[in-house]
């Protein structure tokens, strides 16, 4: 819907976007990555679209029909097809299930760590408590 708000906030969090970042990497590219990992920032619709997370965007009260007209066509193709297809772009995308089973072993292996750390214990505990964590209080402390 166009009244969707997107953010990678983990890094807020203490945390990095890890699991989900080699789909995201791919989907936003490298220089919006980097934005919106570090940063965490929020954003709408219209950026997303811009850049490219999302394929389409509708009003709230056609979102039914966009996506029942976006159902309607797939069902147009072959299953077998449909499957080959996905196959396909996935193979030419460039990522081969090794690479990609590694990928998810790292990236599995990074938010564990980070998880389980000091800052990300103290950003989920703020998150839990709804509260700024210790390092933005700080910040706020020198620069105040």
């Amino acid at each position: 819907a166009e009244s969707a708000r997107f953010g990678l906030t983990e890094a807020r969090l203490g945390l990095a976007p890890a699991v989900i970042s080699p789909y995201v990497f791919r989907r936003i590219g490298e220089g919006n990555a980097r934005r919106y990992f570090l940063t965490g920032e929020r954003f709408g619709c219209r950026r997303a679209l811009d850049i490219g997370l999302v394929q389409q965007a509708a009003a709230e009260e056609e979102l039914d029909g966009a996506v029942e007209a976006v159902v309607r066509q797939l069902l147009l193709s072959g299953p077998e097809a449909v499957t080959q297809c996905k196959q396909l772009v996935f193979g030419v995308a460039g990522h081969d299930r090794a690479k990609q089973k590694t990928m998810d072993e790292y990236t599995a292996g990074l938010i564990a760590r980070l998880r389980v750390a000091a800052e990300g214990q103290e950003g989920l505990a703020a998150f839990l408590e709804k509260r700024q964590p210790g390092w933005v209080e700080k910040q706020q402390n020198e620069d105040g």
